[in-house]
């Protein structure tokens, strides 16, 4: 430790570390702009110059390190003259338009120009202008004249967002930050360039004149999307969210947020939210009282199983559920003698259901995964399914660590890969299976080979080693075996085992005991021998599911499906009754994240029109249905008895035993790889105008390498038919050479290839 002394305060402060942040540690405040603890020093604003002892003039604190023995001073005179004169400079050519400006109170140059700012200007040319920008539907740059080039939105695209969409062109006062290559900044962190920017050149687009900040409520929550379990501040005015922002928590997503979580809120409100009750009479829908339409609901439950049984009737839920909705449901789901509940609805090989001793987690904390060094990835679209999560691995690769990928396709992760095996979907199982021979045989001394032997040589190099399973390897026909050999080879490298889980209740959802019992069905089973009975939390059976043509097909074949949604939807074709229900700013509730953190909300605003709660409306059906113990008039009543008795802490297990591990039959014909893309995960997601006019969310093509497409004899732009089970698609072909041969990758969860069958499976792919 060093000690100085600032302001004539006496300071420790680590050794390497500048002037500004040993101020900041102690509570010590210093002007600045372009300094930003998350990103790399680039002095150019000049604000925070302070004065040094014994220094022949004003340094920048956020450049100057200290020295033991130096003596600071913030606000003395010549400081104060120095930061005053670059203040002048930074409003000689800013255009003071603050009452038109979206960043209006909470701009800090006008907070800054209030403490050092003069009351005229000595300025009598004409300002510069710079002309607006269009970088796509979620940044707005229509005023880059307001732009001071503090480079931060630079900086975080380089260094957390890992690519260089933005820079800064020209010298002088001629220098403009613009954006480079695509012309549009596509990243799935961009929203946080709005955050970084200290004045109003970047703002917020769908957010763009709705509010002042002075005129939103705030009201804490957490991230219903993935499952990392962020913290943001749900911002209304008038009971609609306007505005979601990260609220600052280094154990989870530091400051940063992904967009899917900043601007899902704008699928809130849309045409299709369903408000009132509904109840299909004589194939016509009629809206109807609350009453009505629950004892319709009780009344179809009580018919199916006192005539057909109990076992006839089935409960599908999304993991974006909350832990008090999932708990109530299963309560109800047994209370009325049936074990069949599920919301595992992606997933397609259960042949781990009373093996896997808890529920399966992380394996380590998420602040964890920065001090690990070697990781090992298997089958996961990390960018676009965790994009917080691969922007920690990539703030630790640049730290030395070194990440491994065995996956089905290669995409660009924005990062240094070590080593990669990039296999068809049936040969996961064997790479895997090399790898833990490779290490064994490392551990003996001796080095293998090819692909599994460079993963293995990373692995047992490292000091604290990760091996995750993403949500390709969850939903796998084999993840069974892929799980019990990624447990194996982590023990090989002393180190933990974990999932990357799928949404935000992954865990939860074991929590709240929502899978079957020993003589209950798993989704699959419960699709593909379709009950009488279907209640339906959140799901939209033509997204959400493994095999979306069979659950169609299921659902549409019962005699009475309940569908508790906050939308209308395709349900309107299959469903006898539509309860509406509150998303998660309408409701209070609780996720449990995929490190097992138990994070409860309240709801932000007041349900939309007539709708309520689900674990409200669960509660009422349970007492019409006269099940015992469905008394809770709090969510948190409802939580509370949900985790009565259990450690979370000890329930959270990844460990399996007893599963067989053998070679997948090699496929007769293409393979289907599937990803749902970052914009299709779940119900509100799908509905946000803004996300769905980005690149990501363009309409899903057929991918496969460059000679299977010559063997089809198709060009890559051309329309090809994909024919999968009973149904098919058409899509555009495109090549990409990086996939192995033998597959083709087509995009799940989306309306244009909701027709098709399982996500893994084999697939035809014809001329059109």
């Amino acid at each position: 430790m060093i000690n100085i002394e600032i302001d004539g305060k006496q300071i420790q402060t680590e050794n390497g570390s500048t002037v500004i942040e040993a101020a900041h540690s102690a509570g010590i405040t210093i002007p600045h702009f372009c300094y930003h603890k998350k990103l790399s020093i680039a002095a150019n604003c000049r604000m925070c110059l302070v004065q040094v002892e014994k220094a022949p003039k004003p340094l920048p604190a956020c450049a100057t390190p200290v020295a033991e023995g130096m003596k600071v001073y913030t606000h003395s005179e010549q400081a104060v003259k120095a930061q005053k004169g670059v203040m002048e400079f930074l409003l000689i050519n800013h255009p003071l338009d603050c009452p038109i400006c979206d960043q209006g109170g909470e701009c800090t140059l006008q907070d800054m120009s209030i403490g050092y700012g003069g009351g005229h200007s000595r300025y009598h040319e004409e300002k510069r202008m710079v002309l607006s920008k269009d970088i796509g539907p979620l940044v707005s740059a229509e005023e880059m004249s307001r732009c001071i080039n503090c480079t931060r939105c630079v900086r975080f695209g380089q260094e957390i967002g890992g690519q260089m969409e933005l820079g800064q062109a020209f010298r002088g006062e001629h220098a403009e930050i613009m954006s480079f290559v695509s012309g549009a900044v596509e990243s799935e962190l961009s929203g946080n360039m709005i955050d970084l920017c200290p004045v109003g050149a970047l703002t917020s687009k769908p957010f763009r004149y709705k509010a002042r900040s002075w005129e939103l409520s705030r009201r804490r929550s957490v991230s219903a999307h993935d499952s990392l379990g962020s913290s943001l501040a749900v911002q209304t005015k008038n009971n609609r969210v306007l505005r979601v922002l990260p609220i600052e928590n280094d154990d989870i997503n530091e400051c940063w947020l992904s967009d899917k979580d900043r601007f899902a809120y704008e699928g809130l409100n849309t045409a299709d939210r369903l408000t009132k009750p509904m109840i299909k009479q004589d194939g016509k829908w009629l809206e109807v009282e609350w009453q009505v339409a629950l004892e319709y609901a009780a009344n179809g439950l009580r018919q199916i199983s006192n005539g057909a049984g109990a076992e006839q009737v089935g409960a599908l839920a999304t993991a974006n559920s909350t832990l008090e909705e999932l708990y109530l449901l299963q309560k109800l789901v047994r209370g009325i003698g049936s074990q069949n509940v599920d919301f595992r609805l992606r997933q397609s090989d259960f042949s781990t259901d009373g093996k896997q001793q808890g529920a399966p987690w992380l394996g380590m904390s998420i602040a964890d995964v920065s001090r690990t060094d070697r990781f090992l990835i298997v089958g996961s679209f990390l960018r676009k399914d965790h994009p917080l999560l691969a922007a920690r691995l990539r703030q630790a690769v640049k730290k030395g660590a070194q990440v491994n990928v065995i996956h089905s396709v290669d995409d660009d992760l924005l990062m240094k890969v070590a080593n990669k095996a990039i296999v068809a979907p049936d040969s996961m199982v064997e790479i895997l299976t090399q790898v833990s021979k490779a290490l064994t045989a490392e551990k003996q001394g001796q080095s293998a080979s090819g692909e599994a032997g460079a993963i293995a040589k990373s692995l047992a190099s490292g000091q604290r080693v990760a091996v995750f399973l993403g949500n390709f390897a969850q939903q796998h026909p084999q993840a069974a075996q892929l799980q019990a050999l990624a447990q194996q080879i982590a023990a090989l490298s002393n180190g933990k085992f974990g999932f990357l889980g799928e949404a935000a209740n992954s865990v939860g959802g074991y929590l709240a005991q929502a899978t079957p019992g020993a003589k209950g069905l798993n989704a699959d089973s419960m699709l593909a021998s379709p009950r009488k009975a279907y209640m339906l939390l959140n799901v939209e059976p033509e997204l959400d599911c493994a095999n979306p043509q069979q659950a169609v097909a299921a659902v549409r074949s019962a005699d009475t499906v309940i569908v508790l949604s906050a939308y209308k939807h395709q349900a309107m074709d299959y469903a006898d009754v539509l309860l509406p229900i509150a998303p998660f700013t309408e409701t209070s509730g609780t996720f449990v994240s995929t490190e097992g953190r138990v994070q409860s909300f309240k709801g932000a605003v007041k349900p939309l029109g007539e709708a309520r709660p689900a674990w409200k409306v669960l509660r009422v059906l349970g007492n019409l249905l006269k099940v015992e113990g469905f008394d809770q008039d709090t969510s948190e009543a409802v939580r509370d008895e949900a985790l009565h008795g259990v450690d979370v802490a000890t329930k959270l297990n990844n460990a399996i035993g007893g599963v067989e591990v053998k070679a997948a039959p090699s496929a007769n014909g293409l393979q289907r790889v599937s990803d749902v893309p970052i914009y299709a995960t779940d119900a509100v997601v799908r509905r946000s105008a803004p996300l769905q006019a980005t690149a990501d969310a363009a309409m899903p093509q057929a991918w496969l390498h460059g000679e299977e497409l010559k063997k089809l004899g198709v060009q890559a732009g051309a329309t090809v038919k994909i024919s999968q089970g009973q149904g098919s698609a058409s899509l555009v072909a495109a090549a990409d050479d990086k996939l192995p041969r033998g597959v083709v990758r087509v995009a799940a969860g989306h309306a244009a290839t909701a027709a098709l069958g399982a996500m893994f499976g084999t697939i035809t792919v014809e001329r059109a």
